[in-house]
């Protein structure tokens, strides 16, 4: 029985330190102890990397060219199942354990196929605990294996085996794999999945692996999402596809994505590359087909490439003058949509969650490859590459462009000898992380929260009117920091904006959006978000706290039946406190529309003060996906507009125009 140790000082340090007061974690007991260092944490991340653990094992097989179809589904009742057609986990004695292969995998840290390098030259797992973490985080699991027509099958409870071995005819002659699991609520406080996020990474294994079809169903998803609960991807394009789906909402530079695939010293190199007239950086980086969103050495030697290339085939085409500047990675990677792979015998994950690649060697060959691919490419290509430099050399101008415009605001600052707004009603306090900043629709609803407010930690910044949609002039920096209202904000919050922006210096680490609860309200609340988004993207994203960017909710209703009064904040809470008070005599209903029909005191109440108030905390769940919402609602192209408008219309609930 493997062993682990857990050193536990005696409560009285003065009290001598002895063997009593080491603790012997027996097999996968450290797994339960500690689960957090084996899955990331016991949130929805956590859980849902169960699935995604043992779906490697069979991307694995599907990589050594034995498993063709991967089929995943979650049950009503939370049973997961997850079968491949792979060679099937070998069930024959192992002969250091004395035990099946199966168990041994399903019951070991650190025992798989993946370390001697017989079974698997590339895999997507470094540390080989996968299968037995997830075995030893579930209230119950079942791993069936089909070999040699013969279905083998053992259970387990929490990672103990509860059954022997069986053996049974299997008449199908089929073989794979079938783990079936129940994830234990004694270690998970909640069970819950993203259908969204779930069925992204699986798509994405489905464009990083040709030929692999992998198909989904979540019964416990079908009242949520009203019956449509089933997904199926299969691609033989691999990467350049997924790069074209990056880009279906944008104008692109090249009508086909540059492409290129070479192995060298036993790491095998992808790259797919496609610009678009947007701004934003959409690059995928993978190693073993598994999503390193942190990046690491692959992508690092990918962007270096990217940018030397282009800039020497710039100077060569004489495109860059001899007195200008090189472009930077700035200029290169704005509009750039690209996914990168590798696949490597040994790759180095920095963490069980496998974020971040750390192969060392890795960036060097990365570099290499893809320099070498781009520059034939850009050769090859005159017309797709004066346009990708064309791009580049824009995204240069406006950057230095967008540095005058700062530094123009900064003077005129200091020769008003104030650097913040004076329409700001700020507060006493000094210490960011107990100050907070609300960005009020309007001055009437300003006036009402500055009164309501606490001054001594909540300031308040009222705003006039709709500011500008900066999604449409990214590229005129000027026109932004022209923009009375964006300057008042930009300076209220004093971190800067653009590409020097320092989340470091933001003076509240609460910054609150708060307007209407009407159309206009919402509009108001987008662009000030698409603003942030582009400009200020730190203040989602950044800092320690990973995330300052908050937007208020007001109630809708206020009910008041004799002295009594209570607020609705939705249609829901509304009905239920209606149907409480059946036979009181007609209560009296005000919808609120705007922030100014409250009062100082209701304000305070409903949605200011931190005791009773609810706030929405903004966040990036998936930047494709962020991105997309912006470019199809805020950009230029009416198109995608359209088309998302009419796909959806018949769902609407509620419109109000």
């Amino acid at each position: 029985m493997q062993q682990t140790l857990l050193l536990a000082p005696a409560a009285d340090p003065a009290q001598d330190y002895t063997a009593q007061d080491i603790q012997v974690l027996e097999g996968l007991e450290a797994v339960r102890v500690r689960p957090g260092m084996y899955i990331g944490s016991t949130g929805l991340s956590g859980l849902q990397h169960l699935m995604i653990e043992i779906l490697d094992n069979a991307v694995d097989e599907a990589m050594a060219g034995h498993c063709t179809r991967v089929r995943l589904s979650i049950d009503a009742d939370g049973l997961i199942t997850i079968s491949d057609n792979g060679r099937g986990i070998p069930v024959d004695i192992h002969p250091a354990t004395g035990k099946s292969a199966l168990e041994t995998v399903m019951t070991t840290l650190h025992a798989g196929g993946k370390f001697g390098g017989a079974a698997y030259k590339v895999t997507g797992g470094l540390h080989g605990v996968g299968a037995s973490v997830v075995n030893g985080l579930s209230e119950h699991l079942r791993a069936e294996v089909r070999r040699d027509n013969v279905l083998y099958a053992q259970e387990y409870a929490r990672g103990i085996p509860i059954t022997g071995l069986s053996q049974t005819g299997d008449p199908a002659g089929e073989h794979g794999t079938t783990v079936r699991f129940r994830p234990d609520p004694e270690i998970f406080d909640e069970i819950e999945y993203d259908f969204d996020e779930l069925t992204r990474h699986f798509k994405d294994i489905a464009y990083l692996n040709k030929g692999l079809e992998i198909s989904f169903i979540s019964h416990w998803h079908y009242e949520k999402r009203q019956g449509d609960i089933e997904r199926t991807y299969f691609f033989d394009g691999g990467l350049p596809n997924l790069v074209r789906s990056n880009n279906r909402n944008r104008r692109v530079l090249q009508a086909i994505p540059f492409y290129y695939e070479k192995t060298v010293d036993e790491i095998a190199v992808e790259v797919a590359v496609q610009y678009n007239d947007g701004y934003a950086e959409l690059v995928h980086s993978y190693a073993n087909c598994i999503n390193t969103p942190d990046g690491g050495t692959h992508l690092t030697g990918f962007r270096s490439a990217l940018t030397r290339v282009i800039n020497d085939f710039a100077r060569k085409q004489g495109l860059i003058k001899e007195d200008q500047s090189n472009l930077i990675g700035e200029d290169v990677r704005e509009g750039l949509a690209a996914a990168v792979s590798v696949k490597l015998t040994s790759p180095q994950f920095e963490g069980q969650t496998k974020h971040k690649l750390g192969n060392p060697e890795v960036r060097g060959i990365v570099e290499s490859v893809v320099g070498e691919g781009l520059s034939r490419y850009l050769e090859e290509n005159p017309a797709e590459a004066r346009r990708v430099v064309e791009k580049c050399l824009t995204s240069q101008k406006a950057r230095e462009a967008a540095k005058r415009a700062r530094d123009l605001v900064i003077r005129k600052n200091a020769l008003d000898g104030s650097s913040l707004p004076g329409k700001l009603a700020d507060c006493a306090e000094r210490d960011p992380s107990k100050s907070e900043l609300y960005i009020v629709e309007g001055e009437s609803a300003g006036g009402s929260a500055k009164m309501g407010r606490d001054r001594h930690f909540q300031a308040i910044l009222p705003l006039k009117g709709k500011i500008l949609n900066v999604e449409r002039v990214l590229q005129q920096p000027d026109k932004i920091l022209g923009h009375e209202e964006i300057r008042a904000m930009v300076a209220a919050i004093g971190a800067g904006e653009g590409d020097e922006f320092d989340p470091n210096k933001i003076r509240y680490h609460k910054v609150i959006i708060m307007t209407d609860a009407d159309v206009d309200g919402s509009h108001i609340r987008t662009l000030i978000l698409t603003f942030i988004y582009r400009r200020m993207r730190g203040l989602i994203d950044g800092g320690e706290a990973k995330g300052f960017l908050y937007i208020a909710q007001p109630p809708l209703y206020r009910i008041r039946a004799g002295r009594q009064i209570e607020y609705a904040y939705s249609e829901e809470q509304k009905d239920a406190l209606l149907a409480q008070r059946t036979g009181q005599r007609n209560p009296e209903i005000q919808r609120y529309k705007g922030l100014g029909e409250m009062n100082p005191e209701q304000l305070w109440e409903t949605t200011m003060n931190p005791d009773t108030r609810r706030m929405l905390k903004v966040r990036i769940e998936n930047e494709t996906d962020a991105d997309d919402v912006f470019t199809t609602f805020m950009g230029e192209l009416v198109a995608p507009r359209k088309s998302y408008i009419q796909a959806h219309a018949r769902s609407v609930k509620n419109l109000d125009v």
